[in-house]
């Protein structure tokens, strides 16, 4: 007998598991500095338990409702957004998850309501409470963000006046508006690329990476993602108008994380499929954004040093693959007594961003009739080969690959990465001692457990009849 799905139950079951993450949160959470508690604490380490329960019942959960989505009676896409209002309900008031970067945002907003070049410093030259929240290792580095996001940034801790409890509600909210309009671009996209609307909300949008990161985390991504997929909707109308509103929001979400910038290709490639001359679109394209990357620029107060920050260092210890083989082979090259040691960093870094390029070119010469497909792919090939990697990087291609994926094992391949990634990191977002691994992958058996005794409680026969 199979276990018994309907959407009210993957509903109950997923908003049991981010109530946990929620109820966890707020003792093993990226907590404010004066509310952190020591990692052997007994709160703490119930809070790590509970927050790796609730995530074991979540990706279940996105699972069983994957199952009902590729059935023969898959909920609407209108049933689905009910699910994910559902679910994000706990994580509104829960303190920031699986990341420090919203307290990031909060003081580079504030820098720039001060009027100090975000670029040129980090968080330290502000000094204060929301400095004071950064993470060490960038309180001395300058912002990698765009002015659209610094903006926005500023004036909502103007807006807060700087205060931690609204600055933090605030950040989520606008998580909450790009989750939005991802989930509104989504089944749009779906439709024009002849893919199934309930399954790209299902793999896009109700994703666990979507709720632990772009929800509970708050982070900027998700307005990159949502003005991104909104600028893509916008480029698949017919009217000229419609490719200059294109090329204007995708411009913004480049403004907010620089990768989006590959949207712009996309955009070229959609206006040209519905029947405008390549030339004509191009300029009008590059016109269309460079007007607004001025514009941005000059609102934002925040001068043109966004363009170098894109070259701001990763973390040293940072698990991108080009990293891991850097410090391997610097390791290699130590124990020989080679004096290259220093350099093999840098040089794997370089290799990753050539073999970026090469297989970005590839991809848009192979699919370039499948414009927004090609840009999923190419955004994960960034994730992946870049110098610097989170769970919630991810994202960027997966969003697209649910809207246009040409095929479903496609979708099963990356679907596998998300449900892994959604075990990565932990709640404090700090490096993992091993004391916490065990608290944690304490935590997620048990949610293994509570579930196969509730399978075996649904497939247990009634009194009175026989197996």
């Amino acid at each position: 007998m199979a276990f018994p799905v309907d959407l009210r139950r993957c509903q109950l079951l997923g908003l049991a598991g981010t109530a946990f993450l929620a109820l966890g949160g707020e003792s093993a959470g990226a907590l404010p500095v004066q509310d952190l508690l020591a990692p052997a604490s007994a709160r703490a380490a119930l809070g790590l338990v509970g927050v790796y329960f609730g995530v074991v019942l979540l990706v279940a959960a996105w699972v069983l409702l994957g199952r009902l989505v590729r059935g023969p009676r898959p909920p609407s896409p209108r049933a689905l957004l009910l699910v994910l209002a559902v679910w994000a309900a706990p994580l509104l008031l829960a303190p920031p998850l699986f990341s420090r970067d919203v307290y990031s945002y909060l003081a580079q907003g504030a820098m720039v309501d001060a009027h100090i070049n975000v670029y040129a410093h980090g968080p330290d030259r502000l000094g204060g409470p929301l400095a004071d929240e950064v993470a060490p290792m960038w309180q001395h580095t300058g912002a990698p963000y765009g002015p659209a996001f610094l903006g926005l940034a500023s004036a909502l801790t103007g807006l807060t006046r700087g205060a931690l409890p609204a600055g933090l509600f605030g950040m989520r909210l606008v998580a909450l508006l790009g989750v939005a309009l991802m989930a509104l671009a989504l089944p749009r996209l779906a439709r024009h690329s002849g893919a199934d609307p309930a399954a790209a909300l299902w793999l896009g949008a109700l994703n666990p990476l979507v709720l632990l990161h772009l929800v509970a985390g708050a982070h900027n991504d998700a307005l990159m993602l949502g003005l991104l997929g909104l600028g893509l909707v916008a480029a698949c109308g017919r009217r000229p108008a419609c490719g200059v509103a294109a090329a204007v929001l995708v411009t913004l979400a480049a403004l907010v994380k620089a990768p989006a910038a590959l949207g712009l290709l996309a955009v070229l490639a959609l206006q040209v499929r519905s029947g405008r001359r390549p030339v004509p679109a191009a300029l009008t394209t590059l016109a269309v954004a460079a007007a607004t990357t001025v514009t941005a620029t000059a609102v934002a107060g925040t001068g043109y040093g966004w363009i170098g920050a894109l070259a701001t260092p990763v973390s040293p210890q940072n698990w991108a693959l080009t990293s891991l083989l850097g410090r391997a082979t610097g390791a290699l090259l130590h124990h020989l007594g080679s004096g290259l040691a220093p350099l093999a960093v840098p040089a794997w870094h370089l290799l990753g961003l050539t073999a970026t390029a090469v297989a970005v070119a590839l991809i848009w010469l192979r699919l370039r009739l499948r414009p927004v497909y090609a840009l999923g792919l190419s955004l994960l090939t960034v994730a992946v080969f870049g110098p610097a990697i989170r769970p919630w990087y991810v994202l960027w291609g997966l969003f697209l690959i649910a809207a246009a994926a040409p095929d479903t094992s496609v979708r099963h391949r990356v679907a596998a990465l998300a449900g892994v990634l959604a075990l990565a990191v932990l709640p404090s977002g700090g490096p993992a001692d091993p004391g916490q691994l065990v608290l944690a992958v304490s935590g997620g058996l048990l949610g293994v457990v509570v579930l196969w005794q509730a399978r075996q409680a649904a497939q247990a026969p009634a009194p009175g009849r026989t197996a």
